[in-house]
């Protein structure tokens, strides 16, 4: 999922959680990701010692698609080891004890270059503020979403995105020739949103942003499976945000409005 949705990335690695971050950047388009996984979910033993006892983290860029590779090959394993080692360069040391037919096993190792981040930058790579939004929505199935997307991107690179707080969504797109929207109906709005956000707002007013179609694309393309629970907080004309739940993983995602 990180791989689809960034090249290159950061991993935080800390005692209790690992973190994949993509921070926002001009050359990335403004899009910003933060995926937390509870390391004790998905680890059997795990040691980790950062820079200082206060400072009790260690942060790492690496290309993503290198990771899954490596990842790949471990589906039928019987044991994963993931080490930050140095082998005239940092490398993530992935080694795979996989078992034969003869009951034998074999050891698999890759060597993941990796770029050690210094502790100056590490302020650049927090978790990023979540605006208050102004009208959050329960997402629908988003392979539905994509196939609707996709259609829609050979007719305009823009897509506009706006929610009520009635379970209603619509993704528009407009050119000369024509205007196109899609109606999905009684989503539902999460509770503790929804009395945030009535106050001062009809429950039938759009709140609306208008973002990259090809950056929303990518976003929908990077979830192979349908999250847990998925959730579209629209802050107008500013960004949109989704908080994806997907089992033990948690993904945020932003995208800024088009200028």
């Amino acid at each position: 999922m990180v791989a689809k949705l960034a090249r290159t990335c950061t991993l935080r690695i800390r005692p209790h959680t690992l973190n994949f971050i993509l921070a926002d950047s001009a050359a990335g388009g403004g899009v910003s990701m933060w995926c937390e996984l509870p390391q004790e979910n998905f680890f059997s033993e795990f040691q980790m010692e950062g820079v200082s006892e206060e400072n009790n983290e260690i942060y790492v860029e690496l290309t993503a698609e290198n990771l899954s590779r490596a990842l790949k090959t471990a589906q039928n394993a019987r044991a994963l080891k993931v080490k930050l080692t140095n082998k005239h360069f940092p490398c993530l040391t992935v080694s795979i004890e996989l078992v034969s037919v003869s009951s034998s096993s074999r050891m698999v190792t890759h060597d993941i270059p990796v770029k050690v981040i210094p502790r100056k930058l590490w302020k650049n790579l927090q978790e990023p503020a979540v605006p208050d939004s102004d009208v959050s929505i329960y997402m629908p199935v988003l392979k539905t979403m994509k196939s609707v997307v996709e259609k829609m991107k050979n007719i305009s690179n823009q897509l506009i995105i706006e929610a009520n707080l009635n379970g209603d969504l619509n993704l528009k797109i407009e050119s000369e020739l024509v205007s196109v929207t899609t109606h999905f109906k009684d989503l539902g709005n999460p509770p503790s949103a929804s009395e945030n956000e009535s106050e001062d707002r009809s429950p039938e007013q759009m709140a609306e942003v208008q973002v990259d179609i090809r950056k929303f694309l990518q976003f929908l393309a990077g979830q192979q499976v349908n999250p847990t629970r998925g959730i579209c907080n629209v802050v107008s004309h500013k960004m949109v945000h989704f908080d994806l739940l997907h089992e033990d993983v948690s993904l945020q995602y932003f995208i800024p409005a088009m200028s």
